[in-house]
């Protein structure tokens, strides 16, 4: 069963819960439901608001706390909208050492914004990670799907240009 579905922008809630209905009842009954349930909520969406994850802990027969917690353990989960591209600066122990804690510092800088905030034009969202697995390429970004590796925060700006470009978004 392919939990992947194709982004939707513009669906409204309605519109997505009976999308949504359509997977929950492909899930119903299954061990694990829950997570492709919120990963394909969230592929519509680009965020899961509370309306949608009331509705997925009443079609799974889950208590909402058990649902938004797995929502808050899970980094890739979102409950507020994302940019369109989302920069995660890797923080675990060989990127900070390494100087992830720079890098970060300059992509506040650039963006404009916070950790956990989206730029005003909502072309990128920046959040932190733990660990991507590429100690030794460290420090490490991830801009979507692409890894970045040996960052300065020096070329921060730089490395940013290309995703502004394709979102007709600026990079301070």
């Amino acid at each position: 069963m392919s939990v992947k579905t194709e982004t939707h922008e513009e669906l409204s809630i309605e519109q997505t819960i009976e999308i949504l209905d359509g997977i929950i009842n492909d899930w119903s009954g299954r061990d694990g439901a829950l997570i492709p349930v919120l990963q394909s909520a969230q592929n519509l969406l680009g965020y899961l608001p509370k309306e949608i994850l009331i509705h997925i802990s009443e079609r799974l027969n889950l208590p909402l706390s058990h649902v938004t917690g797995v929502v808050s353990f899970y980094s890739w989960f979102s409950t507020v909208p994302r940019g369109k591209h989302v920069v995660r600066v890797c923080m675990g122990t060989a990127c900070y050492v390494r100087g992830g804690q720079e890098v970060l510092s300059a992509m506040k800088n650039a963006l404009g914004i916070e950790v956990g905030e989206t730029t005003e034009d909502q072309t990128f969202s920046l959040e932190v990670g733990r660990c991507f697995g590429a100690c030794g390429l460290a420090p490490v970004v991830m801009i979507d799907d692409d890894t970045h590796q040996r960052v300065k925060s020096a070329k921060v700006k730089e490395l940013l240009t290309p995703y502004a470009e394709d979102s007709e978004g600026a990079v301070s």
